[in-house]
C-alpha cells in the first residue's frame, strides 16, 4: 500500500510499547496470510449424492461477474473487482490465462472459483467463495477438489492463495486442510469500500465503520 498513516485521532490507541498501530478513520486493516501448495494432496472428502457441478464460464460478462462476486464477497468486504471499469475487468476476465468457474446446484450459482495462470507455472487461486448459507456442508470441499484437479493437470512450481482476517474465520484452516501451507504474513490497510458506495454501508457488520 502507498497510503501514509495520518496522525492518530485523540480517541485512537496511542502508539506505545504495547505494539499497537492506529488505523486512520475511513480505512480498514487486515492481516493477510500467504499460503502455497507445491505437491498435489489427497482430495478432501466430499458428501455423497451432492448433485453439484463445476462449470467453466468462457469470456464472462463483467456485469454477471460483479453480481456473483458481490453475492459471495460483499459481507467479507471483497471490493477490488467492484472498483474496476468494464474495460479493466474484461481485460482480466477475458485473458486466456484466467479461468472463471462456477459451482452450480441445478440452475443456481452458489460458488466462484477463479484460477489465474498469468505467471507461468505459478497459478493463483484468485477468488474462491460460496454464497451465504452454503458453507459447512461440503460445497467448498467439492470446489477446492476441482481447483486442485485443474491446476495439477498442468506443470507448475506452486499453487498459491492469499487470504485475510476480513474473510470467513474458517478460511485459513480450510486452506490448510486442503493442503496449503502458510508461508508468510503481512498487514494491509485500504480505504473502507462502504464509505464511497462500492459496497453497501451495512455490509460486514462484524467490522465497524469508522468515518
Amino acid at each position: 500500500m502507498t497510503d501514509r498513516l495520518s496522525p492518530a485521532p485523540a480517541t485512537a490507541p496511542a502508539l506505545a510499547l504495547d505494539g499497537l498501530t492506529p488505523v486512520p478513520a475511513g480505512k480498514i486493516a487486515a492481516i493477510v496470510t500467504f499460503l502455497e501448495m507445491r505437491a498435489r494432496p489427497a482430495p478432501l472428502p466430499e458428501p455423497s449424492g451432492h448433485g453439484l457441478e463445476v462449470r467453466r464460464v468462457e469470456r464472462p460478462d463483467p456485469g454477471w461477474y460483479r453480481a456473483l462476486f458481490r453475492r459471495i464477497g460483499e459481507d467479507w468486504l471483497w471490493f477490488s473487482r467492484l472498483r474496476l471499469s468494464d474495460a479493466e475487468l474484461s481485460a482480466i476476465l477475458h485473458d486466456p490465462a484466467v479461468e472463471i468457474h462456477v459451482l452450480m446446484r441445478g440452475p443456481d450459482e452458489i460458488g466462484l472459483l477463479e484460477l489465474d495462470w498469468r505467471v507461468p507455472g505459478e497459478p493463483e487461486l484468485g477468488f474462491f467463495g460460496l454464497v451465504a448459507g452454503e458453507t459447512g456442508a461440503g460445497a467448498g470441499r467439492i470446489l477446492m477438489n476441482r481447483a486442485i484437479e485443474q491446476v495439477f493437470a498442468r506443470p507448475l512450481t506452486r499453487f498459491f492463495v492469499h487470504t485475510c482476517t476480513l474473510d470467513h474465520a474458517a478460511a485459513v484452516g480450510f486452506y490448510m486442510k486442503a493442503g496449503f501451507t502458510a508461508v508468510g504474513r503481512a498487514v494491509e490497510i485500504a480505504d473502507d469500500p462502504r464509505l464511497d458506495g462500492t459496497i453497501r454501508r451495512d455490509a460486514a457488520p462484524h467490522i465497524p465503520v469508522i468515518d
